[in-house]
């Protein structure tokens, strides 16, 4: 029974190491951002962490031996000795084939773990000191092993984001330090112009599209490929700001009011571009009052003689346009493309910025389209656009599709952090994709019926399909020249390796 237990305790650390991989990798993957990371259990992958069979099983054999651990001397010995090498038993195939997967999940690239930083590195080097710390009390432990065992295995969750929490002081402190020395930084470069790029939408296109025609007249410093937060915005300031730079093209994010006021007085715009709002993120902003007023902070946190630009297109910028008092203008209204808008809004801030209809239209050549089309699997004419989806870039890209005369695809994962717009916006999508497809697969479940319910006013066949193989099956015919498969939002990484 002892050499039993040893294994059923490797087994269990092995698992158990997956398990603590995977919840830093979520808060990671969230920013560490309570709100964002309990929106993500609102959704069905979320909901299927813990409404699974394994979870039920284990919460199903936990309870007896819960019972029994404070009522132990009360049952005839034979029977508990009975009792535990039953339980044993059930946790020895339990923990072998979890560490089994974990084993094969290894190798085949699918494990889940977050990326290693600093942080990340410190708060994987705490759990598994605990874990291990743990793991030897187990070795030593009495009869209680099961109970214990299983305990930490329900509550790890819990354990993993009370490690997180524990050290959000020190993270905090650190993070402050960081944003301090980029302030000051920044405050020596008297003669930087820094132009601050947010949105609901659109902020990476216009910044990158910014960059390539500024470039071409002025030594430009742009923020990085989501470097968008205070702390990578500080980041940036430190290692890559330099004497010689004139422009700095800063792209902010925020999650909540008050995150854009704060990257402007890090990096102290004088232009401001808001180039639309919509719900996304309303899961953690609460409200769309919420989401329009943290974006104006760019704009109010612009200097009097500062010069703020919005989108023509976009309802609330036009009402945040009206009550802007500085410098300001519109952009976009003639264009007919998501594309088209972003360019629109770099070219008025280049004009702003004295450069020449023929320096502009030079670099405009440079310019990529961000839909490019690039060849799959079975020649599947594809457009690969598995960044963060948001409402705007999905009808957007929706009405690119138009353009082609073929078949037209659509293969997206239902949309996140909406909180109470979820529904309405799943429905326009819904909507959207009659108008234009002939087939959609949406491969998550959450908002899978009200965009069903939309889609079914059209000729579009729309289904929920989660299994790589089974979405190749439906997409294999549409390989002639003039059909179209749209790829959009976050598609797992087995699905892009059935079609690219």
């Amino acid at each position: 029974m002892v050499f039993l237990i040893y294994l059923i305790l490797i087994f269990w650390f092995i698992r158990t190491a997956k398990a603590i991989l995977f919840w830093l990798y979520l808060w990671q993957l969230k920013e560490y951002h309570l709100g964002r990371f309990l929106a993500h259990f609102s959704t069905e992958k979320g909901k299927q962490i813990f409404f699974n069979k394994l979870f039920f099983l284990k919460i199903f054999v936990f309870l007896p031996i819960f019972v029994f651990h404070f009522a132990w001397d009360k049952f005839p010995d034979m029977f508990m000795d009975v009792f535990f090498i039953f339980v044993g038993l059930i946790l020895f195939f339990l923990y072998f084939f979890e560490s089994i997967k974990a084993f094969k999940d290894f190798f085949q690239g699918k494990l889940k773990k977050p990326i290693l930083t600093k942080k990340t590195i410190f708060l994987i080097s705490i759990s598994f000191i605990l874990v291990f710390l743990f793991f030897l009390r187990l070795l030593i432990a009495n009869i209680d092993v099961f109970y214990e065992m299983l305990a930490f295995d329900i509550f790890v969750p819990l354990i993993v984001s009370f490690i997180v929490f524990s050290f959000q002081p020190l993270t905090a402190l650190i993070k402050n330090q960081i944003i301090q020395k980029a302030k000051k930084k920044r405050e020596k470069f008297k003669n930087l112009l820094v132009i601050g790029i947010t949105g609901s939408y659109g902020k990476t296109s216009t910044k990158e599209i910014l960059y390539t025609i500024l470039s071409e007249k002025f030594n430009v410093l742009k923020t990085k490929e989501h470097q968008n937060s205070e702390i990578g915005v500080s980041q940036c300031i430190l290692d890559d700001l330099r004497p010689e730079h004139q422009i700095f093209i800063c792209e902010m994010g925020a999650y909540n009011r008050g995150g854009i006021k704060l990257l402007c007085d890090i990096v102290k715009p004088k232009i401001g571009i808001l180039t639309g709002i919509n719900e996304q993120h309303m899961a953690t902003f609460g409200t769309q009052e919420n989401i329009i007023k943290t974006k104006y902070e760019l704009i109010e946190s612009l200097p009097a003689d500062g010069v703020a630009f919005f989108n023509a297109k976009n309802k609330y910028c036009l009402e945040l346009f009206q009550k802007t008092k500085i410098k300001k203008f519109l952009y976009g209204k003639e264009t007919d493309s998501a594309d088209s808008e972003n360019i629109a809004g770099a070219v008025e801030v280049a004009k702003e910025l004295g450069m020449s209809e023929e320096e502009i239209a030079y670099t405009k050549k440079k310019i990529k389209p961000c839909l490019q089309i690039e060849k799959g699997i079975n020649n599947l004419n594809i457009i690969n656009s598995t960044y963060s989806a948001n409402p705007n870039s999905v009808i957007a890209h929706l009405d690119y599709l138009k353009t082609w005369s073929g078949k037209k695809v659509i293969i997206m994962p239902c949309l996140i952090e909406l909180g109470k717009a979820s529904k309405e916006v799943h429905q326009r999508i819904g909507k959207k994709i009659a108008e234009v497809c002939d087939l959609a697969i949406i491969t998550t479940k959450e908002c899978f019926e009200d965009i069903k319910i939309e889609a079914r006013s059209g000729f579009c066949k729309t289904l929920f399909l989660e299994d790589p193989r089974k979405i190749f099956e439906k997409i294999k015919d549409f390989n002639h020249s003039d059909d179209i498969i749209l790829l959009e939002g976050r598609l797992s990484k087995e699905i892009l390796s059935f079609l690219i």
